[in-house]
């Protein structure tokens, strides 16, 4: 439900841009209002679940989320809109660390990483039913109703989760968390694993949001139309939810260590490959370019409770999906200075060399042959 409140605002702004009379910047602000204050806020989510408890926190998130989209259903003009989308955004950043963290106390060792990677899919459905409905039910009513509609559920799924979540002691866990927290605290080569995981999430969603953002311009070069480039785009967002499900299974059965070599590295030669095959040839490979890009994420998150005590899991996953998000909104900005100056191209190889450092990078935080048992 979360991410597909991340998403709805796709389907509102132009809406809103006819509603209100918006230009394109005033529209990039709203939507950087939410997305921002989401990024902004989940730090501080993750230390306050540390004292309200992370079950009660993500309910209320989660009510406050739809408080926010029932106000920017009454909302008469564009200054209560921003409060409205400030509240929305300030609610859903609870969801990724809270969230990941009850997962990872509900489920423990390789069970932790696939309940993880199957949250992640179910966050991708979201941000493909939600939408699509708000769509469909703006055909029959006016925006307003819809946001009211939308935002209810949101108040309705806070309750159910106060009620139906289950409440965890600060440190749960099992004998084997605990066991593996000790190691950790005495393990100097382990010392700065969290911080180099951060950083590999960080290069990853960096690579995906610069390879996204270019997509469409190698296509269109390619001879692509534009229900071709959209289609195309289709192919690489269904391949990547099905991948963050596959590759959670994957890192399940083989270990996380070497699943990122595996998903990094297919990363890494299929961007590579993509770049001089035609748009017959292009087209194909871009599903399996979606399942190893989005892949790697489930891997990742799965393996933040490895890495940290039970206790500091909410605080570990609000840091981890702060760096990753901050990475991939900067990224774009970053990629696009180099491709004015040396072409999308010799950028997107760039891009691909850099994906190659997490290589190196996660046998710095290999404490076993499996980093997640």
């Amino acid at each position: 439900m979360h991410d597909g409140y991340t998403d709805l605002i796709y389907v509102l702004l132009p809406v809103w841009q006819k509603e209100f009379g918006l230009g394109y910047a005033e529209l990039g602000v709203l939507r950087a209002l939410f997305s921002g204050t989401m990024a902004s806020f989940q730090i501080p989510s993750g230390f306050l679940a540390e004292r309200l408890g992370v079950a009660l926190l993500l309910a209320l998130g989660t009510a406050l989320t739809g408080i926010g989209y029932c106000m920017a259903g009454a909302s008469a003009g564009v200054g209560v809109l921003m409060l409205a989308l400030f509240c929305a955004g300030l609610g859903s950043s609870t969801q990724h660390p809270l969230a990941s963290s009850l997962m990872a106390q509900a489920f423990s060792g390789a069970r932790s990483m696939k309940a993880i990677g199957t949250y992640n899919f179910a966050g991708d459905i979201g941000k493909m039913t939600l939408p699509a409905a708000a769509s469909l039910l703006l055909v029959f009513m006016p925006w307003r109703p819809v946001l009211m509609l939308l935002g209810m559920m949101g108040l309705f799924a806070g309750l159910a989760i106060f009620v139906l979540t289950p409440r965890f002691a600060p440190d749960a866990g099992t004998s084997a968390d605990h066991e593996k927290a000790a190691q950790l605290r005495i393990a100097a080569h382990r010392r700065f694993a969290f911080p180099i995981l951060t950083a590999i999430g960080m290069i990853d969603s960096a690579t995906r949001m610069g390879f996204l953002l270019f997509l469409p311009f190698i296509l269109t070069a390619k001879g692509a139309s534009l229900p071709t480039v959209g289609f195309a785009l289709t192919l690489v967002f269904t391949g990547g939810a099905a991948g963050k499900l596959i590759c959670a299974f994957i890192g399940a059965r083989i270990g996380a260590l070497a699943t990122v070599w595996l998903t990094e590295g297919c990363t890494a030669a299929l961007i590579v490959a993509v770049l001089p095959l035609p748009l017959e040839a292009a087209i194909p490979v871009l599903p399996l370019i979606g399942i190893v890009l989005n892949g790697t994420s489930s891997v990742l998150y799965g393996s933040v409770p490895e890495l940290v005590t039970p206790e500091r899991r909410a605080r570990a996953f609000s840091i981890f999906y702060t760096g990753t998000i901050g990475a991939g909104a900067t990224a774009p900005v970053i990629y696009g200075l180099v491709a004015d100056a040396l072409g999308i191209s010799s950028t997107l190889t760039i891009a691909a060399g850099l994906v190659l450092l997490t290589l190196p990078l996660s046998l710095a935080i290999r404490g076993r042959p499996r980093m997640v048992e």
